[in-house]
């Protein structure tokens, strides 16, 4: 007898059609736009290049998020974790190459794209190590990486909201905040609104009521969409052969492996968000496409890759899990690295307007992770300790920027980031603690006995409206006692539960 077939479509295998996908697809390129171009931005001006080369390298890592994220989302044997995230220009590398670049040392700009190929060869050799530790990223860790996540990038959305560019006469202006603002409460009111789509779309709509706001108010400026040649093909090799310096790969090899745990933690909270299974063989097929990416990057003039946390948040925003919405949305960069014109049509999009979007993106990744750790058993343990020092050690880059200036430039490389410094902690004391039983007592430290006490649910199922506590006491409506006995489930921890009438417990 055969055995009905029974389909279980994984959440982000679900295809909205070529117009949700194309609308939800936009929402994600405006939502990281301003940060791939960021990158190129700093380093091609930390180069000394010229205005045409540095629109080049931006067109450039366009094209490159966009090969990206489609390898990532679609996936191929062994590479690509198919799962909604948008791959772009990881800014954990711009100090290390602004610092190679700068440095006077042989190679120069050149020097940057070999570090990169090599550092992503070596860093692609070792997914396998990275893949397996899925284990030691239970909800206590995910949800603490999440949290910093969301934490880490609220910065960048005030400084949008504040006008983007800090050395502009009206950065901070009331102006500017005010556009923010408008920008925000619009966010806020379409998801208010009763109608599905519409709430969905909330993010690129507020954005474009938000943009059209501004051109009327004279905050926008379309006036060099039409400067410069509407299509062009990043040329392989533009900026020339690249060449390999030992010191250069050395630093950017500790930017690939920062960039390994950023991913890694990226690639996990999008699959407790959309919830689905993210195995070891998952999670090495999505770093090997990271590394692959991060390879071919520097042929086009880009550098290292990696997912994307604001769009992760954007998952949590619409509650779209589709991978096909943000493949498109990869389709769209591609274009978009081709297509200069439209490049410079998004980007006339007002940075306040993008920075009344990311406070509320920003701060859902954040929420996101707090919804997490509220899965944490936090009884009789450590784990309140665990999430306190290692979310605190995650905001000591964001509350003091220069705190890791006179430490040795690699370990300011690993930790200047809160979310790898976070993510580190967490791993650590996890493994200490949890792992690490040896030593353990039954209450650690004052923080184990200072947890709040808790009921567990099947605990207050047996109670009954109109039971009440009087003297140590528990008593039915009718004020009859009702006994409490202990009963050992197993776990050799005795449990006080009242005893249901006509009923042995």
């Amino acid at each position: 007898m055969k055995t009905p077939h029974v389909s279980h479509q994984r959440p982000e295998d679900e295809n909205l059609g070529v117009g949700a996908n194309m609308a939800y697809g936009l929402q994600h390129v405006l939502t990281m736009y301003g940060g791939i171009v960021a990158v190129p931005l700093i380093i091609g001006q930390a180069a000394g290049l010229s205005p045409a080369d540095i629109g080049l390298l931006i067109a450039a890592s366009l094209f490159a998020g966009g090969l990206a994220t489609l390898l990532q989302t679609l996936g191929l044997p062994f590479f690509g974790c198919q799962l909604p995230l948008v791959q772009g220009v990881s800014f954990s590398g711009v100090a290390t190459m602004v610092a190679i670049v700068s440095s006077g040392g042989e190679g120069g700009f050149q020097s940057i794209l070999g570090a990169v190929i090599a550092a992503s060869l070596i860093g692609l050799l070792i997914t396998p190590v990275f893949s397996r530790i899925t284990k030691f990223f239970p909800p206590l860790v995910t949800g603490i990486v999440i949290t910093t996540i969301g934490l880490t990038l609220m910065p960048v959305a005030a400084r949008w909201a504040m006008g983007g560019n800090s050395h502009a006469a009206d950065f901070g202006s009331m102006a500017n905040i005010g556009l923010a603002a408008v920008t925000l409460v619009l966010v806020l009111l379409l998801s208010k609104v009763g109608s599905a789509t519409i709430s969905r779309l909330s993010i690129l709509l507020a954005m474009v009521i938000g943009t059209v706001i501004a051109v009327f108010l004279g905050m926008a400026d379309f006036s060099s969409v039409t400067q410069g040649p509407m299509f062009g093909f990043p040329t392989p090799f533009h900026f020339g052969m690249p060449t390999f310096h030992f010191a250069a790969i050395l630093s950017m090899c500790i930017v690939v492996m920062v960039t390994l745990v950023e991913t890694s933690a990226d690639i996990l909270a999008v699959g407790e968000i959309i919830g689905t299974k993210v195995d070891s063989k998952r999670l090495g097929n999505g770093l090997r496409a990271d590394m692959l990416s991060s390879m071919i990057a520097p042929i086009f003039g880009s550098f290292t890759q990696s997912a994307f946390a604001q769009n992760v948040g954007l998952v949590a925003v619409t509650g779209i899990k589709s991978r096909f919405v943000v493949a498109t949305g990869g389709l769209f960069l591609v274009i978009l690295g081709l297509l200069p014109f439209m490049g410079r049509v998004i980007a006339a999009v007002p940075t306040s307007v993008l920075g009344g979007a990311g406070i509320v993106l920003f701060g859902t990744v954040a929420a996101s992770g707090i919804r997490t750790l509220s899965k944490v058993d936090y009884r009789n343990n450590v784990n309140l300790i665990i999430v306190a020092t290692s979310i605190g050690f995650g905001m000591i880059p964001i509350a003091a920027p220069n705190f890791y200036d006179q430490f040795p430039s690699w370990f300011a490389t690993i930790f200047h980031s809160g979310i790898s410094s976070s993510a580190i902690m967490a791993i650590v004391l996890n493994l200490t603690f949890n792992h690490l039983t040896a030593g353990n007592s039954d209450q650690q430290s004052v923080f184990a006995a200072g947890t709040e006490r808790v009921l567990r649910y099947q605990d207050l199922a047996a109670l009954r409206e109109g039971d009440y506590f009087s003297e140590g006491k528990l008593h039915d409506c009718d004020g009859k006692e009702i006994p409490v006995v202990e009963v050992d489930h197993g776990h050799g921890e005795p449990r006080a539960m009242p005893a249901k009438s006509s009923e042995h417990v």
